[in-house]
């Protein structure tokens, strides 16, 4: 499955780093609601779908993988392998989590429209602050590639 890298604008942003990082082909999405929806419609429509990756601070040394997106008392869910996506992260020795719980704010717009665009084929993998990010080996990510 072709997915797009996506990430949030942003020199200091662990999520512009990481997808610049593992792939030329990439989309960073403007931080604002307007913004980052006109991002959404103008993305690429070749692609099968998309990692988006989206930063939470709370997150130290793992990586959290969201099963669903929520918007006014409605919600989409991924499509995709998340257990399996799990499994691959921790065979690369990266900590992940599954989050059955919609999250709030940028990533949880970004990640509904991107659930819509691509008929339900995209996830958020939330990573930590670029001030963590090095507890997780960017190399490990390189699966998504094989």
């Amino acid at each position: 499955m072709d997915l797009l890298m996506v990430g949030f604008k942003g020199k200091n942003n662990s999520s512009a780093v990481l997808v610049s990082a593992l792939s030329s082909r990439h989309v960073l999405l403007t931080n604002s609601f307007e913004g980052l929806r006109k991002d959404i419609e103008n993305m690429p429509v070749e692609h099968d779908g998309a990692l988006l990756f989206g930063v939470d601070k709370d997150l130290v040394d793992s990586v959290r993988i969201e099963r669903v997106a929520g918007k006014d008392g409605m919600s989409h869910t991924s499509k995709l392998d998340l257990e399996g996506l799990a499994e691959r992260f921790s065979s690369a020795g990266i900590r992940a989590t599954l989050s059955a719980e919609p999250t709030k704010y940028l990533c949880n717009e970004a990640y509904w429209h991107l659930l819509e665009k691509y008929d339900g084929n995209a996830a958020l993998i939330h990573v930590p602050t670029i001030k963590h990010l090095e507890t997780i080996d960017f190399k490990a990510f390189s699966f998504y590639f094989s």
